[in-house]
């Protein structure tokens, strides 16, 4: 051992002496505080954005509970299996919320071990103390990864009391995040029935309980369970549990279940639980509930009449068409007008070919004489309920110079194509159909356009149609695959990619992800130092924005150097579901824009657990750019899988009134 070895040996153990004579209190740092302008909180979120990892890893033994947290919280975001035992260690930190955020990142990471390390760590010791935010992270993550039997144990847990706040969330997120993956037990379900009856427990868990009662598939729900509901949804002064009742109670598909129903609806003051409930209509008689749609077709409020509409166009009847067709020539939005046509066309007997004419001729007459892309693009639409109008849909929209309308054609003949009476109805004529719609999707993946690329490829993917059997080489297709830009072009190119798998008999190959191609910008930030608001001016009003810099940094930037380059000057919101989002930013107007460059998903450990979150629209991990959605209500199945980066603080009444096609004239950093 040389001299400066021993030096070096001595000056450590001075180090650690010194470490030794520090107070407790003093040695150890507990607090966590982000801060997105410091050089280290940047530093991590560039390791985060560029993923890599081994950068990351150092900071799991940094002092300050700050950088480990972001560290840990980098790999929700990543989601990379691998990193699953490094984050376990990180179960033992000092910190509460450091052990969180490490529970957090296995659930996302779901990896083969993940549901043994999680249990291993839960503390049942100190179950509400020192340990609260890790064991409630521990509870949910489990149900993002563990199994079955696992599932049975978490859900008949009855120990935990009402003031057991963050242990009744985690198992109540647990049973939820189950739910989502398809998996349930009857514990589960009696578990969140009592729950959602026991208004001594907090709203928050009842609310999750609210919401695993109208996501969870295939739950078996007595007529002892819709009591239960009933009572709770027509007693709620919540209409965020109401909603998700509405859609709950419509799976007990009992005539009490149903009058519940119907009489809620007429005393509902919030559209939105009113929306909910006409979507559930189509589980009872038509005859029972038809009055009541009928009326909400000329509710004041769109998103009410739309699914009114809607309900006409999923489940009218024949005898009723020609009713739909003379209420579509009342003073109705277009929406409603155009809804009616294609609920007419869809239902009206084969044997009413007078009628068929006619109808027929109004909506071309309608598509010719529209003034909006989007109701030309609805009327395409209604069109393809009569599916002979195939040959007029693609003369009419192929090559049409607006976007959406191309778009809209050829879900319209994709429409045509994916009917399961596609060769009863055209009978001996099915072959030559199936060879023009063919033709006209392998013309299509021949335009350059990625969203006919995208629909096409995936209407190839019909299995009924042996679409398969009639393409002789597959040169072209894969031709097409290679000359994709990317990032911009991800979602057509998997699509693509999956379409020539299939094609060539092959299992569908993993989506691709894109490589890291765009550089965080962080002198954007300086620009909302101190709390300025985004300010998003509509031709409805205005809607004020409060970002989110610390949990979504990279977006928010990406958001702000967009709005000062006037991207989103006279943008539309290109899609809006009722009672769900209103999404915009699409430089096509169709959904499948995007310019020539990704940003990485950023999945802290938040709910979208209430109106006015702003997300971003995604194709797939890590395929952002531009597109945004706000949320009319809670949306907690989006956690974890779309970047949150701003709430709405001002202007909900605006992003209630916003509809397709409305327009983004500005926006405005204040």
């Amino acid at each position: 051992m040389n001299r400066t070895t021993h030096l070096l040996l001595f000056a450590l153990t001075l180090i650690l002496l010194q470490w030794a004579c520090v107070p407790p209190s003093s040695k150890v740092k507990t607090e966590i505080t982000l801060d997105s302008s410091d050089p280290e909180f940047q530093s991590i979120i560039d390791f985060q954005d560029r993923q890599e990892k081994d950068s990351l890893y150092v900071y799991f033994q940094h002092k300050d509970p700050s950088y480990r947290y972001l560290a840990v919280m980098a790999f929700a975001s990543i989601q990379d299996s691998t990193a699953i035992d490094s984050l376990a260690a990180l179960l033992a930190d000092p910190v509460d919320k450091v052990r969180a955020a490490a529970a957090y990142a296995i659930g996302q990471s779901k990896g083969n071990s993940s549901q043994r390390i999680l249990i291993n760590a839960f503390n049942r010791n100190d179950t509400a103390g020192d340990f609260a935010l890790s064991n409630r992270a521990i509870l949910e993550s489990i149900g993002k990864c563990g199994d079955e039997e696992m599932l049975a144990a978490l859900s008949t847990v009855s120990t935990y009391t009402p003031r057991d706040t963050f242990l009744l969330e985690g198992q109540s997120w647990g049973i939820y995040r189950y739910a989502l993956r398809g998996i349930n037990v009857p514990e589960g379900t009696d578990r969140m029935l009592e729950y959602l009856k026991g208004t001594e427990y907090p709203e928050k868990v009842r609310l999750i309980a609210a919401h695993y009662l109208s996501r969870s598939r295939n739950i078996k729900l007595d007529s002892l369970d819709g009591v239960t509901i009933a009572n709770t949804f027509t007693s709620s002064s919540s209409p965020d549990i109401r909603m998700a009742l509405a859609i709950a109670l419509g799976k007990v598909k009992n005539s009490a279940a149903l009058q519940t129903l119907l009489q809620q609806y007429k005393k509902e003051d919030d559209y939105r639980v009113k929306a909910n409930i006409l979507s559930v209509l189509g589980n009872y008689d038509y005859i029972d509930v038809q009055t009541l749609v009928i009326e909400a077709l000329k509710d004041p409020n769109l998103h009410v009449s739309r699914r009114a509409v809607q309900y006409f166009i999923d489940h009218g009847a024949g005898a009723d068409a020609t009713f739909y067709w003379r209420t579509a020539k009342d003073t109705l939005p277009w929406p409603i007008q155009i809804g009616l046509y294609q609920a007419t066309n869809k239902h009206l007997p084969a044997y009413y070919v007078d009628y068929r004419d006619a109808i027929n001729s109004e909506l071309r007459q309608r598509y010719r004489t529209a003034s909006s892309t989007y109701e030309k693009a609805a009327t395409l639409q209604a069109l393809a309920e009569f599916p002979w109008n195939y040959r007029y849909i693609y003369r009419e929209g192929f090559k049409s110079e607006l976007p959406s309308i191309r778009t809209a054609t050829m879900e319209a003949l994709s429409t045509i194509s994916n009917r399961r009476d596609f060769r009863s109805y055209f009978g001996g004529s099915y072959r030559a159909v199936r060879r023009d719609l063919l033709s006209y999707f392998l013309e299509a993946m021949e335009s350059g356009d990625p969203a006919m690329i995208a629909i096409s490829a995936t209407a190839l993917r019909n299995e009924r149609m042996n679409y398969e059997d009639h393409i002789d080489s597959l040169t072209m297709l894969r031709g097409i695959l290679e000359e994709l830009e990317l990032p911009k072009e991800i979602e057509t190119y998997n699509e693509l990619q999956h379409t020539i798998a299939f094609l060539a008999g092959e299992a569908a190959p993993t989506p691709l992800t894109p490589e890291y191609n765009h550089e965080i910008d962080w002198s954007m930030l300086g620009r909302i130092a101190n709390g300025e608001h985004a300010i998003i001016n509509t031709s409805k009003g205005a809607i004020e924005l409060e970002f989110l810099p610390d949990a979504a940094p990279g977006t928010v930037i990406n958001f702000i150097a967009l709005v000062r380059q006037g991207f989103y000057e006279n943008k539309t919101f290109h899609r809006v579901v009722p009672n769900f989002v209103i999404q915009g930013g699409c430089p096509r107007g169709d959904g499948y824009g995007s310019l020539d460059y990704s940003i990485r998903s950023e999945l802290p450990h938040l709910h979208y657990d209430a109106e006015g979150y702003v997300g971003m629209a995604s194709s797939g991990n890590h395929t952002e750019c531009t597109q945004f959605f706000i949320t009319h209500s809670p949306t907690p199945h989006l956690d974890g899988r779309y970047t949150i980066f701003a709430k709405v603080v001002k202007g909900m009444e605006v992003v209630h009134d916003i509809q397709m096609g409305d327009n983004i004239e500005s926006i405005s950093i204040d």
